[in-house]
C-alpha cells in the first residue's frame, strides 16, 4: 500500500497571526497522526507574508514533541542559507529528542530574494554550485563512525542520522539525489512538466549508498478535498488567487474563498491561474482519490505527499480526513483485486487533476 503524507506551510490568512497559523500546524499534525499519514514536513520560506514556517528545525521539535508515532520532518531546508555544520548539529539533536521520528528534507533553491538570503548565511558567494558538496559534507557530520581528521564533529549529530531526503523540481536534483544514493521527493506541485523525466532520471542515475539500497521515490501534489466538487473547486479560490499575487509580485495572507470570488480576474488571469492549477487534484473523495490512484500508477511513486492550501484549519483537515478514509478504502480494494497494489508504472496521458474553478 502506498502511503500519504503531508506538506504543511503554516498558512497565515487575513485577519490572523503568525501565533495562530504555528497553532493551527500544530493542531494539523495531531489530526494528521491518527489519520495514518506517515510523515507531516514543513517548509522553509522567507519574507512571505502567508507563511509561517520560516524556522523548520525550531518548528519540528515543538512538533514531534506534541505527536508520538508520527514523523516530523524539513520540505525542505534550503541548504544554500545554512552551514552544513550547523544543519547537522540541529538535526542531531532532533534525533536525539525523538529517535526514529525526524526527517531532513534538503533544497538547493534559497526559497527567498537575495537580500534575505545573504541575511541568512551571511556569505557573498550565495550561489548554488557548492550545493553538491554542502550535502555530502552534511551527511558526513551524522554518518562518520569516526572523526575525520581536519573535520569538525558534530555533537549532537555523529550517531544521530535522522531520514535525509533530497527535494527537487528539476533534472539536476534528480540525477543528484540519484548519484548520491538518496530518497527523492519530487515538486510535481509546482514543477509538473518536469515530473516524468525527473523521476527516470533518478532512477537511472541511482547508486546504492551507505543509507539506501534501492530507489525510493515521492511525488508531492495540491490537493483540496471536499464532501462535493463544487465545494472543493470553491475553497480552493483562495490558492487561486494567491498563485496570481504570487506572480504580480503581491504577497499577502491567504484571503477567504468570499474575498477570493469577489476579485475580478481578467480573462489573462483567469488563463494563468488555471494553467498553474491544472495538475492541483481537487474535488469530491471519489475524484481526488482517483487522481491520487493515476498519479502513483503513472510514477510508481512509493510515497505521496499532499499539499492542501486553504483559508482555514478546518477545511485543511476535514481535507486531508476525507482524503485518507478514501485512500485507505482504495487501496485495499485495489490490493484486493490486483494483489499487488498500485504503483504498477502504468503508462498514462495527461495530467491528474479535477478542473480548478474559473476565477
Amino acid at each position: 500500500m502506498v502511503p500519504l503524507s503531508v506538506l504543511e506551510l503554516s498558512t497565515i490568512v487575513a485577519g490572523s497571526t503568525p501565533a495562530q497559523a504555528l497553532a493551527e500546524t500544530t493542531e494539523l499534525a495531531r489530526v494528521v497522526e491518527r489519520l495514518g499519514y506517515r510523515r507531516l514536513w514543513v517548509a522553509e520560506h522567507h519574507g512571505m507574508p502567508a507563511v509561517a514556517s520560516s524556522a523548520p528545525p525550531v518548528l519540528i521539535a515543538h512538533l514531534a514533541a506534541a505527536t508520538s508515532s508520527l514523523r516530523v520532518g524539513s520540505g525542505g531546508v534550503m541548504l544554500p542559507n545554512h552551514a552544513p555544520l550547523v544543519v547537522a548539529e540541529q538535526f542531531g539533536t532532533l534525533e536525539a529528542l525523538h529517535p526514529g521520528r525526524i526527517d531532513l528534507g534538503l533544497g538547493r533553491a534559497p526559497g527567498t530574494d537575495p537580500a534575505t538570503a545573504r541575511a541568512l548565511r551571511r556569505r557573498a558567494d550565495l550561489d548554488v554550485d557548492s550545493f553538491p558538496e554542502d550535502v555530502v559534507e552534511l551527511i558526513g557530520y551524522l554518518i562518520d563512525a569516526e572523526p575525520v581528521p581536519g573535520r569538525p564533529v558534530s555533537v549532537p549529530g555523529r550517531g544521530y542520522l535522522p531520514e535525509v531526503w533530497l527535494l527537487g523540481s528539476s533534472l539536476y536534483s534528480a540525477q543528484l539525489a540519484g548519484m548520491l544514493g538518496l530518497p527523492f521527493s519530487f515538486a510535481y506541485h509546482f514543477s509538473p512538466k518536469q515530473l516524468d523525466p525527473a523521476l527516470a532520471t533518478y532512477r537511472a542515475s541511482f547508486r546504492p549508498s551507505v543509507l539506501l539500497d534501492t530507489p525510493r521515490a515521492m511525488v508531492a501534489v495540491s490537493v483540496l478535498c471536499a464532501p462535493d466538487t463544487d465545494e472543493a473547486r470553491w475553497l480552493s479560490g483562495p490558492a487561486a488567487l494567491a498563485i496570481l499575487q504570487m506572480h504580480q509580485g503581491r504577497r499577502g495572507p491567504l484571503v477567504t474563498p468570499e474575498e477570493a470570488a469577489a476579485y475580478p480576474f481578467t480573462r489573462a488571469e483567469t488563463e494563468l491561474v488555471e494553467g498553474v492549477m491544472a495538475t492541483h487534484v481537487i474535488g469530491d473523495p471519489d475524484a481526488v482519490v482517483r487522481g491520487l490512484a493515476d498519479l502513483v500508477d503513472r510514477t510508481a511513486a512509493d510515497e505521496l505527499m499532499v499539499s492542501t492550501r486553504a483559508h482555514s484549519l478546518d477545511v485543511r483537515a476535514r481535507s486531508l480526513t476525507l482524503v485518507a478514509q478514501q485512500w485507505e478504502r482504495c487501496q485495499e480494494s485495489r490490493q484486493g483485486q490486483t494483489g499487488a497494489g498500485v504503483g504498477t508504472g502504468t503508462e498514462r496521458t495527461g495530467d491528474t487533476a479535477v478542473r480548478v474553478p474559473t476565477p
